[in-house]
């Protein structure tokens, strides 16, 4: 943590207002242990048409959870903006660590995984990644390089789960 990303942090603070923070707080309720993308993944699975990218859906999301919250938050061990600067939140305080935003790695890990659907899908799920992982720097709760570290996380674990499922399935041929 930086001077620079504090001062980031207080920039986006500025554009703060009603609406902003009903909308802001509600799409950060979208990643909230990942539950939105959990339901997406198993309206995926039932069909046999989209069962392959349900099931990478699937181990994109646990590769996140294992990378993100079971391993690196607890080593970095990276205390949240607000807690060192006393901010007032909009959101319950979070009560895990800061680095790297979970919130961004699951959003980043499903639409990555969900590539295979084709570009009007991934745009969506890309957009929406975006501003789940930016309503975090919107209520002080991570600091941008936290969100940019999971989302790059969450599009590693797509990358790794479409190319572990890839080879599964040939092997299996």
């Amino acid at each position: 943590m930086g001077p620079f990303e504090l001062r980031v942090l207080d920039l986006i603070q500025k554009m703060h207002s009603p609406a902003l923070d009903y909308i802001m707080v509600r799409i950060t309720a979208l990643g909230e242990w990942g539950v939105l993308f959990i339901c997406l993944t198993a309206l995926l699975l039932p069909f046999r048409k989209t069962r392959r990218v349900g099931i990478v859906c699937a181990a994109s999301l646990i590769f996140s959870f294992l990378l993100v919250n079971v391993t690196v938050k607890p080593l970095v061990a990276r205390l949240r903006p607000f807690a060192l600067s006393g901010a007032s939140l909009l959101v319950s305080p979070p009560t895990d660590y800061s680095f790297p935003s979970g919130h961004a790695s699951v959003s980043f890990a499903f639409a990555e995984a969900i590539r295979p659907l084709g570009k009007r899908f991934l745009v969506c799920a890309y957009i929406l990644a975006s501003l789940i992982a930016f309503s975090r720097l919107y209520l002080y709760v991570h600091y941008p390089s936290d969100v940019l570290a999971g989302a790059l996380a969450g599009v590693l674990c797509g990358i790794a789960a479409r190319a572990l499922c890839r080879r599964k399935s040939k092997k299996q041929k």
